[in-house]
């Protein structure tokens, strides 16, 4: 390491002011503070100084993030497997099944690491992919803008591709991660100054540009023309029956997004992101306690044409991407609300917008998307609300004295 680190110093001067790179300098600052601390330190007493930068954030949100994209390899690989067996496959076809068979892996739901390396050739590419384009317009802008290279997109790579189907044609993972970067925060300003979560703007973009590749049932098993309804499109239907069991839903073995099926690695997540205070615990239960008063209400009115009434609020938390979103979209501390009163307020409506769409709308079934960025917009004025109402308590009471 000592070595990196003495070559990284040798070519700084070629990316520093006046250097025949200067240009490439935010390139150069983003892969050397993501390989070492800052060397740049605050001194005077006139600054807050925290070990926790941006940076170590949005590590901490990685890390939390990583049961999720086990579950993705494995999940992804264990829905085709078995979709495989039950067609009497014993080989896969194309260039993953060259892979495989080199490796010696074959179609054996029973084995994990056949399932696991059968996902992982569905979730890298989709990830490089996502890394390679959003990385593309993020060192662009920071280029011509002159500014450093933000790591809030280490996050918004992974999370883009964990709520993707499995077989999204890669092209439209480049169109819609650039559009979620572009549009989504650069044009805002960059990081810190974007209203919406870029991942779930670049999600709804494709959601609405090519509905036939990110909705429908022939997107989320992972073998071509095989069709098969995530556990929510069969609720909606009264000639189905719910074709998995709580436990499996909660431990996420479903159809549906790559990351974003199991509950229980949004739980672990979620643990990590409180006791870390990266996430906000206010914003994911009043997002679960909003879901479940909403969801109550909705079987309590019951409805004789919609069966989506009588979902139950624990089978709204443990299907579709409510956990997911829940704990990793809903708190993103840019485009969600900052005061504390407000938090709950903006978590609440989160939680009783995604029951709405999902119940009321059967057309938009994970509704959890669209509720989040609903309330980012609204995010800002929930907050001015509260911090008008402390300054104007602040006032009375010092008028007072």
């Amino acid at each position: 390491m000592k070595l990196l680190r003495r070559v990284l110093d040798k070519q700084a001067q070629l990316f520093d002011k006046g250097g025949k790179l200067e240009r490439l300098h935010p390139l150069y600052e983003a892969l050397d503070t993501f390989l070492y601390t800052s060397g740049r330190v605050t001194t005077h007493a006139s600054h807050v100084r925290d070990g926790l930068d941006l940076k170590r954030m949005m590590m901490t949100v990685v890390v939390a993030l990583i049961p999720a994209v086990l579950m993705a390899l494995y999940n992804t690989g264990l829905q085709a497997n078995l979709v495989l067996a039950e067609l009497g496959r014993t080989e896969i076809l194309g260039w993953r099944g060259a892979i495989l068979s080199f490796l010696g892996v074959g179609v054996t739901p029973e084995s994990i690491l056949a399932n696991v390396l059968h996902g992982a050739l569905y979730f890298f590419p989709v990830y490089l992919i996502t890394l390679a384009a959003g990385g593309f317009w993020e060192v662009l802008f920071a280029s011509v803008r002159r500014h450093q290279v933000a790591e809030g997109f280490l996050v918004t790579s992974l999370l883009f591709p964990l709520i993707l189907p499995p077989d999204i044609p890669w092209w439209q993972v480049v169109v819609g991660i650039s559009f979620g970067v572009v549009i989504g925060k650069e044009v805002f300003g960059g990081v810190g100054m974007n209203v919406l979560n870029p991942a779930l703007t670049a999600r709804v973009f494709l959601f609405f540009a090519y509905p036939a590749q990110i909705s429908g049932d022939k997107v989320w098993v992972a073998v071509d023309g095989v069709s098969r309804a995530t556990p929510l499109a069969e609720l909606a239907d009264p000639l189905l029956d719910l074709s998995v069991s709580y436990w499996d839903a909660f431990l996420g073995f479903i159809p549906g997004s790559m990351g974003e099926t199991s509950t229980l690695a949004c739980l672990i997540g979620a643990a990590v992101l409180i006791l870390t205070g990266v996430g906000s615990w206010r914003i994911m239960l009043a997002t679960v306690l909003g879901m479940a008063t909403t969801a109550l209400l909705m079987n309590v009115a019951g409805s004789s044409s919609n069966p989506l009434f009588q979902v139950t609020p624990l089978q709204h938390l443990v299907l579709g991407g409510f956990a997911f979103g829940t704990v990793f979209m809903a708190t993103d501390p840019v485009s969600a609300a900052v005061t504390d009163a407000g938090k709950w307020i903006y978590g609440w409506l989160i939680g009783v917008l995604a029951v709405m769409i999902r119940v009321i709308n059967p057309a938009f079934p994970e509704g959890v998307m669209l509720a989040i960025l609903f309330m980012n917009v609204f995010a800002p004025i929930i907050d001015r609300i509260f911090i008008q109402r402390n300054i104007k308590r602040r006032l009375v009471r010092n008028v007072g004295r």
